[in-house]
Order: structure tokens, then sequence, then C-alpha cells
């Protein structure tokens, strides 16, 4: 049986992007292309409405290879359990009410067991600052936290 994983909005982003000239962002969207291609298959994808919503904002023509890059995975239905730890993320100033999408992506990917959340979002999402806080709302509502991390992070088996 293969890790579940959700994909959060930045993934299918940094595929369709423009390449950065910041050579860190360049890196970051070459490391995603690769992951994409080589280590994808190796898991069970799975999205969320929220990621639809993000993907279909901005510049009509980048949202459609966004969304292109979606077709075909899995959506999550929206549960209570997700509902109640964006509320709690939200709630407790873990994540700010201008990012209530990434409370709802983490929301999503624990409240349906994920095995993994792949994201760039370092700032909401996959940051060390915030990662016990975030355990620890997942744990009052007796869900398990997801790994939280980036494609460079799961290139290898």
């Amino acid at each position: 049986m293969k890790p579940r994983l959700y994909l959060e909005t930045t993934i299918p982003s940094y595929l369709v992007a423009r390449r950065s000239r910041d050579l860190r962002l360049a890196a970051d969207q070459q490391a995603t292309k690769e992951w994409w291609e080589w280590r994808r298959h190796d898991f069970d994808l799975c999205v969320s409405e929220a990621v639809f919503r993000e993907a279909a904002r901005g510049d009509p023509i980048f949202a459609a290879a966004r969304l292109e890059r979606l077709h075909g995975i899995p959506v999550l239905a929206p549960l209570p359990a997700a509902e109640e730890l964006a509320e709690r993320l939200l709630r407790e100033g873990i994540i700010p009410p201008i990012a209530a999408d990434d409370a709802a992506h983490l929301g999503f990917a624990a409240a349906h067991n994920m095995d993994f959340l792949l994201t760039w979002n370092c700032r909401h999402i996959n940051n060390r600052a915030l990662q016990r806080r975030i355990e620890q709302a997942c744990a009052a509502c007796g869900l398990p936290c997801p790994v939280i991390c980036t494609p460079t992070e799961l290139m290898n088996p």
C-alpha cells in the first residue's frame, strides 16, 4: 500500500510557473518537477476543494495549467473534523485569518489521515517554529498530524 499524500497548492504552482530568476526558488521549482516526474507515482495523491479554489486564482493561463496538473487526482470530502482543526488553528493564532486556506489544508490532511502533506508554503504550513503547535492542535482534535515536507525531502526512497 502506497503512502497517502495531500498535495497542497504550491506544488502545481511550482510545476507550471515561469522559471524564477531567484536561484533558490528556481532550485525549488526544479526539485518539484523532478519529484513530480520521478516520485509522485510512489504515493496515493489527494487534494481538497481548497486546492482547486486556490489553483484557479490568478492569471487564467497559469490557472488552467495548474488545474490541468490536478486533473484526475482524487478530491477529499469535507469532514467535520477537518473544519474543527482548521477553526482551532485559526482561533489559537497558529495560522492567521488571512491564510484560512492553509488551515483548511492542514485540516483536510489530518482528518483524512494522510501520511504526508507536500508543500512549499514555509510561512504557515511547513514552518518548524509552528510545527509543535500544529501537532498539538491536531492532537487536541484527536487527529494524527501528517509529516509536513517539501518535494526535496521526499526525493529519495
